[in-house]
């Protein structure tokens, strides 16, 4: 399902144009992942789960300076966007590498599955045990492109520096979806990857929003504090479990994957 190299830096290209922008903030919702409290913030509701991912940016030395700037651009953002974003936590930004399993899927597996916690983390580690390791000691580096806006939240989209960073993620993405363990859980491929860290949700989405203005702001806002943002250094692809979008946390005996 994923794209071929030179596709995905087409369409990812694509998804940080001011036209792309213009277009896709007809379209935004307010996110079902967060519920207005009565004095007007909004707080985040169940939704379960687990993934495969990078080391949330609170547990990730290495890529601090890069998680710093994205901290910045999300508090432009906010002050830009009158209250329509619903902000995640910066130390939860991270790269989703592929998502396993979540909110009805989820308590529905875990109802009905023996063991299924214990059969998924013995899936999850069977996979990153069996995965090739390249000794050339490149690292694998994405590089932000810019804001990318979807039906429900805004975040950052990311590129690969050159084709062999993006073929070792889609490497592990097929090893993780090809799973015969996997796929007995429930767990299959829902998405064509767009790499990207999550900034916010979308609020309430007012028919007063001023689209076109906003769409101005975003693209602005690419030059203002994304220009020379550093790279991501993907060194670790961890299973993490979420209660809620804002926090991705794991066992220290649970198995990771070292690129």
């Amino acid at each position: 399902m994923d794209d071929n190299y030179q596709t995905y830096l087409n369409r990812v290209a694509k998804s940080a144009l001011p036209e792309t922008y213009k277009s896709q903030l007809q379209h935004i919702q307010a996110s079902p992942k967060f519920q207005p409290l009565p004095d007007g913030r909004r707080k985040a509701v169940a939704f379960p789960g687990y993934t495969v991912m990078t080391p949330p940016a609170e547990e990730d030395a290495q890529n601090t300076a890069l998680y710093q700037s994205l901290e910045k651009c999300q508090q432009q953002l906010l002050q830009f966007t009158d209250n329509l974003i619903v902000p995640v936590p910066p130390s939860s930004f991270h790269l989703t590498l592929a998502d396993l399993i979540w909110e009805n899927a989820y308590q529905y597996a875990q109802e009905n599955t023996e063991k299924f916690e214990l059969q998924l983390h013995s899936a999850i580690a069977k996979i990153f045990e069996q995965f090739p390791q390249i000794t050339d000691n490149n690292p694998i580096r994405w590089q932000i492109l810019g804001l990318l806006i979807m039906p429900r939240a805004i975040g950052v989209a990311l590129v690969p520096q050159n084709e062999i960073a993006y073929n070792r993620i889609l490497q592990l993405r097929r090893a993780i979806y090809q799973s015969p363990e996997l796929t007995a859980l429930g767990m299959e491929q829902h998405y064509h990857f767009t790499a990207h860290i999550t900034l916010g949700y979308f609020g309430e989405v007012t028919p007063e929003l001023d689209r076109d203005r906003l769409s101005t702001t975003i693209a602005e806002l690419n030059y203002q504090c994304l220009e020379n943002t550093p790279e991501l250094s993907i060194y670790r692809a961890e299973l993490r479990k979420f209660d809620d979008m804002t926090r991705y946390y794991r066992e220290q005996n649970w198995t990771v994957l070292e690129f």
